[in-house]
């Protein structure tokens, strides 16, 4: 399989038969594919980069060691994604004591503009911010909410309170 290449059903059907034989190419050819997409993927969950590349290499162990449960193609992908967010909570939930990692989530985590290293300033404005929250119409306040603390996008907002997408 080239660089760059689209790694179709087929292909991802003959990839596991030949995983399943015990094929070592077939990790190979599964890495090729999957690599950028899980380090995207580990990213867009931690925000660090930090640790991914190790997070990776155990998928792809898991991979070859459970070979023999992965049944087709269609599951596959999400079979992979599965395994590799479990990994990611997994490291974040060991590091989760290590003050440095979190202050390194945090700023990853939140908006520049509401970083601040002072944490009574920072308290003080949550305190303000809660406060006018706290204060909007009932519908706003469920859109705002679901925007800045479960991080839903504006249409996925739409369809939880059946309300016009603008």
């Amino acid at each position: 399989m080239g660089k760059g290449t689209v790694l179709t059903v087929d292909m991802t059907e003959e990839t596991i038969r030949r995983l399943k034989k015990d094929d070592i190419s077939a990790v190979d050819d599964l890495f090729k594919y999957y690599y950028p997409r899980l380090y995207r993927f580990s990213v867009s969950i931690m925000k660090i980069e930090n640790d991914i590349d190790d997070i990776l290499q155990e998928v792809f162990v898991k991979i070859w060691l459970n070979r023999q449960k992965i049944y087709n193609a269609e599951t596959f992908n999400s079979y992979i994604f599965t395994i590799t967010k479990n990994e990611v909570l997994n490291l974040i939930r060991s590091k989760q004591k290590d003050q440095s990692f979190r202050d390194e989530l945090y700023l990853r985590s939140v908006a520049e503009e509401y970083h601040t290293p002072n944490p009574v300033e920072y308290n003080g404005i949550k305190a303000g911010i809660d406060k006018i929250v706290e204060n909007l119409p009932e519908k706003r306040k469920q859109v705002f909410v679901l925007s800045r603390t479960e991080g839903l996008s504006n249409k996925e907002i739409a369809q939880q309170l059946n309300i016009s997408h603008v």
